[in-house]
């Protein structure tokens, strides 16, 4: 089954809308793809194209300072929250 680059981008777009609501908190894959309703490596996968857009920064380290061998948690970067800021 194929999904098309129109419905891709409204995906994209309700990540980043359920980011930037959340905003500064960072999320993992997990609580993303949960809450957009979507499987997990679909949206890890859209994660790594919106990183490589600028829209998303990954946090690589635990608030302990260990870093995620395995896991990930986004947020959004500083230019894509007052990009959103200025549209609200």
């Amino acid at each position: 089954m194929r999904i098309s680059e129109g419905k891709i981008k409204k995906i994209k777009e309700s990540i980043l809308a359920f980011l930037f609501h959340n905003s500064p908190k960072s999320f993992y894959t997990y609580n993303i793809a949960s809450e957009i309703a979507r499987d997990e490596e679909f949206i890890k996968r859209l994660l790594h194209e919106l990183v490589k857009e600028g829209f998303v920064t990954r946090v690589e380290k635990s608030n302990q300072g260990i870093k995620y061998l395995r896991r990930e948690r986004w947020r959004l970067t500083n230019k894509a929250f007052k990009a959103y800021s200025e549209l609200q």
